[in-house]
């Protein structure tokens, strides 16, 4: 491929096409000297498309025939006539471009079956892999942002868009290198690399709106009817977008987004404000605070697709506004879901000198419901000056009920049968309410001189909830001599008032002092304050003849004021792509903290700490251009104690496991290396990644356990420990099989880790060692036949100095396959196959659970805008939720009934915007 000059273009992208349906064949890039090989091409007629940034594109018709190989001689491209580039950019377009580190689809060339989402034509693209969750990598690398025409799409999660829209509505599907906040900030690359999707919209659908409709129901399981209902409805143009999406829901389909845990936790989970706390490395301050959890809330959580029952229901609602100087985007998310587990849990528990069983059977009933609102203002000034307004907030209510029978067995040295030691009968019940809330506001100021920049941000947030939870529970120990009378018959009462203010700042100020170096220093500053009002009450009695009484050794009330400053200063070498940083932090943390039994109390307990510590900085980012990355680095994280475990309050509320705060805890620091390679050549679809990590603990914070030998009671306080330690790698490779057709993705990884745990004031070292191999085959011949399979092998080995008797191996497999075939009369099929399989044969746990869900369905109408569906999901009647993990002392494993066989009768209807008027056979 050569100019009109005869002069090579290296980098061409070339293509076989079939003439018949446009679909592509096969596809190369040209090397140095402007040559190109497609190898493997059947006999036949083809249209061979080539193109250079710069030149008009170029179809000829070419006919392979019987040989080994066909010499197309020298190929001329001609530059592009301005006058022409309209027409141009309408009639001549590639399956597939490369512009630098950008891969541009046109998603056209690439057939999926009608009424297919985003997330089905992803699967079929060169070099990009979705996972059976719906979780998205490309080139290798995780996709962590999607947009919708260069607009966020329902904040930044990803499935969001593939999941809901249309693939009909796409036109292309771009995947490149976004920068991190912190550059875009200060305008100076720091190397990190953001892989980022785009969904370009056909020009027919920004011209009316379009969405899908689905509605269906099945006979009743479970003594209950199935059903569920769906859509989202968009109207989308140059400056604008909205989109409405929702559902309802028996079937175990949770939320449209946001885990459902954190949906539970309510807004003390989140952290607000990343991309506002400035220095080093875009929102990592190199300190966190210990979780609280919402100190009433006492219940398990679980549930989610595929575990126990849930009925769900959400809508949320998106508007983007956007020009040159002003954007505007803003979203509005409900959710509630309502799960019932009923559970079976297993564990063991190993001392130094013989071990004991744990086995619980409950009923747990969960709801929450949560509203989320963002707002999001960004204008720019001129070209020197801009502000960023964010706001986000939450309010949030849950519920919960729990029934359990938790029985203790003490292993019997002298017997096969282990000897029943306690048995306790739970009866709680919580509710609690939540409201947060955070807004942030954040200046930039870019000089006239070339890479000089300041930036400011300040943040108010507020977090608050009440709750109630109600305790009920009998304990019988059958070993015990003496027992407090306490433990053995348990009635409380316990409520929760707790408030959080935060005020935050950050400055960052870059100075370029030579041509490719600059000078980079921050400063952080944060003062929160904490309050939080707990009165746990005993009550005896019955009825109208409730008796309450408080108890002053559980309740407790503290205020906590944290101060924290760092203050941190670098020297970033940036050239070419190469990206090294080196630099330090100074940081100070204070603790100002009063506790006692009741606000009332006329003395106040203190704790007063001040953590002083200094953290390192090390980067390398190394873009070696055609798509190859080094990057590596070393810094040291800093884990503050949390207020719970810092208060000398023991809580009794579990008489089985009971704990105790600690206010001599220090911070703790953990020294973490990385380093990774990646590559992606765009030429074949090769891509290769490998990644290694060590982690090594310093004061690490612990749970030291005493376990008494009669009753079996856990104690646990957290102490400071230092030597736990890991290391981690990570390796993928994905490749063509045959180009368009067929692709393979191998990877696995090894962690290897070592934790300490006193036990009954001996050091217990547990050593994991994990492995696990993954490989997926991609079949995608044709938009009437796909195929995907996936095989995950996991083995754990776990190691533990008290007891090494109790050594053992755990085994998780699990295999899947997905096939999509097209039959006569226009009908479609679906099915797919998940086959999990977990062992223990230390423990003789064994178990193997197959689901299998298949579909039939047919488009209707002229224009095919209807679908009706039979679907049946496990077929097999075969769906149990199980797990097994081994942690320090214990080995544990959990059976959770859940939704099994189902049948839905559905129908959906697709409301489709003003179809474009090109030909899509118009060969330039």
């Amino acid at each position: 491929v050569t100019d009109t000059l005869s002069a090579a273009l290296p980098g061409s992208t070339v293509m076989l096409i079939s003439p018949k349906d446009s679909s592509l064949i096969s596809f190369a890039r040209t090397v140095e000297n402007g040559v190109f090989t497609l190898k493997n091409v059947k006999p036949g007629a083809y249209i061979l498309k080539l193109s250079y940034v710069g030149f008009l594109p170029l179809n000829r018709s070419i006919t392979v025939a019987e040989g080994p190989t066909v010499d197309l001689g020298a190929i001329k491209l001609k530059p592009i006539a301005k006058e022409l580039f309209e027409v141009v950019v309408k009639t001549a377009r590639a399956p597939l471009t490369v512009r630098g580190d950008t891969v541009e689809y046109n998603a056209s060339s690439f057939k999926v079956p009608p009424g297919s989402t985003v997330e089905d034509l992803l699967k079929k693209l060169p070099g990009v892999l979705v996972d059976q969750d719906g979780n998205i990598k490309a080139q290798g690398q995780d996709v962590k942002r999607v947009t919708v025409d260069g607009k966020s799409f329902f904040g930044n999660d990803p499935k969001l868009a593939t999941k809901n829209l249309s693939a009909e509505a796409i036109s292309k599907v771009q995947v490149f290198n976004g920068q991190s906040e912190q550059s875009k900030i200060t305008g100076v690359s720091d190397g990190k690399k953001e892989k980022t999707m785009n969904l370009e919209l056909k020009e027919g659908f920004k011209k009316g709106g379009f969405g899908k409709l689905t509605a269906g129901g099945g006979p009743a399981t479970n003594a209950d009817i199935r059903g569920e209902t769906k859509g989202n409805y968009n109207k989308f143009n140059d400056k604008q977008q909205f989109s409405i999406i929702g559902l309802a829901n028996n079937t175990n389909q949770s939320g449209l987004s946001f885990d459902d845990y954190q949906d539970f936790r309510g807004s003390n989970s989140f952290n607000w404000n990343d991309d506002a706390d400035f220095g080093f490395s875009s929102g990592n301050r190199f300190i966190s605070f210990g979780d609280d959890g919402d100190e009433n809330l006492s219940i398990p959580i679980g549930g989610g697709r595929g575990r126990g029952f849930t009925n769900s229901a959400a809508i949320g609602a998106n508007y983007n506004y956007d020009t040159k100087k002003t954007k505007f985007s803003s979203s509005y998310y409900y959710n509630q879901s309502r799960v019932e587990l009923d559970a079976l849990r297993n564990r063991r528990t190993f001392l130094q000198n013989g071990s004991f069983n744990t086995n619980e059977s409950s009923n747990q009933i969960n709801f929450g419901g949560s509203h989320w609102v963002s707002v999001r203002f960004e204008k720019t000034l001129d070209s020197l000056n801009s502000f960023i307004f964010l706001s986000n907030s939450r309010l949030n209510n849950t519920n919960a009920n729990l029934n359990s029978l938790q029985q203790l067995y003490r292993n019997n040295a002298n017997s096969a049968t282990d000897v029943l030691s306690t048995r306790t009968t739970n009866s709680n019940a919580t509710r609690a309410n939540g409201f947060g809330m955070a807004n942030t506001l954040i200046y930039r100021l870019k000089f006239k001189t070339k890479g000089r920049s300041f930036a400011a941000s300040a943040t108010w947030q507020v977090n608050s909830s009440d709750g109630q939870a109600n305790q009920n529970s009998m304990t019988e120990f059958y070993q015990a001599t003496t027992v407090n009378e306490y433990l053995r018959n348990l009635r409380q009462r316990n409520t929760t008032n707790s408030h959080r203010n935060e005020y935050k700042s950050s400055l960052i100020y870059v100075e370029p002092f030579a041509k490719k170096f600059f000078w980079e220093s921050f400063y952080n500053f944060s003062l929160r304050f904490d309050e939080v009002d707990r009165d746990v009450n005993d009550l005896t009695g019955i009825d109208a003849a409730l008796s309450v009484r408080r108890n002053d050794t559980l309740s407790r009330y503290y205020k906590n004021n944290y101060l924290f400053n760092r203050i941190g200063s670098g020297v970033r070498y940036s050239f070419k792509g190469l990206n090294l940083s080196a630099g330090g932090a100074f940081q100070q943390f204070t603790l100002d903290g009063r506790y006692a039994s009741d606000q009332t109390s006329p003395t106040l307990n203190t704790i007063n700490r001040t953590f002083t510590t200094v953290v390192p900085n090390l980067s390398l980012n190394y873009d070696l251009k055609n798509n190859r990355y080094l990057y590596g680095g070393y810094d040291v994280s800093v884990q503050m104690p949390s207020s719970r475990d810092l208060q000398p309050v023991i809580n009794l509320s579990n008489p089985l496991y009971i704990t105790e705060g600690n206010p001599n805890l220090l911070p703790a620091l953990q020294h973490n290396l990385n380093t990774g390679f990646s590559i992606f050549n765009p030429a074949n679809f090769t891509n290769f990644f490998v990644n290694l990590n060590y982690n090594y603990n310093v004061n690490q914070i612990v749970y030291a356990q005493t376990i008494d030998p009669q009753t079996l009671v856990t104690r646990t306080r957290p102490i400071n420990l230092t030597g736990g330690q890991s290391v981690g790698s990570y390796l993928s490779i994905g490749f063509p099989l045959k180009k368009t057709k067929a692709s393979l993705n191998l990877n696995g990884n090894v962690n290897i880790g070592e934790n300490l745990t006193p036990i009954n004031d001996v050091i217990n070292r547990t050593n994991n060692t994990n492995y696990n191999i993954r490989a997926r085959l991609d079949l995608t011949p044709s938009d009437k036949f796909t195929f995907y399979a996936n095989a995950d092998w996991g083995v754990g080995n776990t190691r533990y100095s008290v007891n090494t008797g109790q050594n053992q191996q755990i085994l998780n497999f699990i295999y899947s396959a997905e096939a999509n075939v097209q039959g006569p009369a226009g009908l479609y099929l679906n099915s797919s196959l998940n086959y999990r399989i977990y062992k223990n044969d230390r423990f003789g746990f064994d178990q193997k659970v197959p689901i299998w869900n298949a579909s039939i369905y047919k488009q209707l109408g002229k224009e095919k805008k209807a679908e009706v569906r039979i679907t049946a999901y496990d077929i097999l009647n075969r769906n149990l939720a199980v797990s097994q993990s081994a942690g320090q002392n214990y080995v544990s494993d959990e059976r959770i009934t859940s939704l099994a066989r189902y049948f839905l009768l559905s129908f959906t209807y697709n409301m489709r915007g003003v179809q474009s008027q090109m030909r899509k056979k118009n060969y330039f």
